[in-house]
């Protein structure tokens, strides 16, 4: 069996990453054109292999790329969204733009997935969309992923990981002392583990199928706002494999894969610009600014840095993917300000334990140490301490 260093030699993987590493430090200018440059090279790709292109349209990173997209003359692309998960303030720029709304996929009974149900079935999207695979793998052992989760637990990764002893595959020991209690009598450790499920489902069953989906049917394959510079489990791959992506089972555009955050910022500035030159031409509706009021408005600091005044992400009510990272008021705090019965029911009463009793967000908040409001009091957890729910 070829090891990972086996395959990353013979990719050339190092020289790949060093040169995508050098195409982030080039200046804006010169990035724009760049991803000018391979936006078209990927529709006139599709052209010879008799395909459709579109956009799946969530936040404001793909709203900036959508309107760059037609900026460019790429006017036959169409997009596509879940607006209904989306923020009011994005939903009502999605209609403007006039974006196909998709809803989530189908159960095998029928019904349609919603937010509660999944985090009923498979749990809270918690930390981040890699650990609470990770977490997931835990709570879900079988002896297909006994490899996996030992190196969950101590980063030793064995013939295919090639013998590390202390890879990136081992959670942090911090989220080991939270979440690493379902190895306890298998590594002989003491860890401990929550009462509630952690999964990286929602987004999927969510989203990304019925967007997939919608691509099948229509022979179209996606242009996607993403960018290396924000981590995750895709920088890799858009570092070793580029903007655009022919394989054998995905194919994909990544225009702004060498752009920061800074320059999405400043390109969404344009294009907001740009709109509103143009909005008849397309025959859009008109709103005063394509940048969601849920950002605020972007601004510089005392350095020139741009900046959203407002949310800096958005996604999804209930999704908790970074949340423990952001000051206050968090993404929570937002919510109870803006929609106090909404708040009241994920933090609450979005899923029932096996005694009958509601529960939602404010555990896992508190379990991971993020702080929020109930009842005039901030409950208040620092990670390591025992939750008292």
């Amino acid at each position: 069996m070829e090891s990972v260093y086996e395959r990353m030699e013979r990719e050339n993987s190092k020289w790949k990453a060093a040169m995508f590493r050098v195409k982030q430090q080039l200046p804006y200018e010169i990035k724009k054109m760049y991803a000018a440059r391979r936006a078209l090279q990927f529709q006139r790709e599709c052209g010879l292999r008799d395909l459709n292109y579109h956009v799946s349209v969530g936040g404001l990173d793909s709203i900036t790329l959508y309107l760059f997209l037609l900026s460019i003359g790429i006017e036959d692309v169409k997009a596509v969204s879940v607006s209904s998960l989306e923020n009011k303030t994005i939903r009502k720029v999605h209609k403007a733009l006039h974006i196909e709304a998709l809803k989530p996929s189908m159960r095998e009974d029928g019904t349609r997935w919603t937010k509660a149900k999944i985090l009923q079935e498979f749990g809270f999207p918690v930390l981040s969309k890699e650990i609470a695979a990770k977490i997931e793998l835990l709570q879900n052992p079988s002896e297909k992923n006994k490899t996996v989760r030992h190196a969950i637990i101590t980063g030793e990764t064995g013939e295919y990981g090639g013998f590390q002893t202390s890879s990136r595959m081992k959670l942090s020991q911090i989220w080991l002392e939270k979440f690493g209690g379902y190895e306890n009598e298998n590594e002989g450790v003491n860890y401990s583990k929550p009462d509630f499920l952690v999964s990286s489902k929602c987004c999927y069953y969510l989203k990304e199928k019925p967007c997939d989906d919608w691509a099948k049917e229509h022979n179209s394959v996606p242009y996607l706002g993403l960018m290396a510079s924000e981590g995750g489990r895709r920088a890799k791959g858009l570092m070793l494999h580029g903007c655009n992506y022919f394989g054998s089972s995905t194919i994909r555009s990544a225009p702004f894969a060498i752009f920061d955050r800074q320059d999405i910022l400043r390109l969404a500035l344009e294009m907001d610009k740009w709109y509103q030159e143009h909005w008849k031409k397309f025959g859009f509706d008109y709103v005063e600014s394509v940048i969601p009021k849920v950002y605020g408005e972007i601004a510089k600091d005392s350095k020139g840095r741009l900046y959203t005044t407002k949310a800096q992400r958005t996604g999804c009510e209930i999704c908790g993917f970074g949340v423990h990272m952001e000051k206050r008021p968090h993404r929570f705090d937002l919510l109870r300000e803006q929609n106090p019965k909404a708040w009241q029911y994920w933090m609450f009463d979005c899923c029932t334990d096996s005694d009958g009793n509601k529960y939602g967000w404010g555990k896992v908040l508190y379990y991971i140490g993020v702080p929020y409001e109930w009842d005039g009091a901030c409950m208040v957890n620092e990670v390591g301490q025992l939750s008292l729910f």
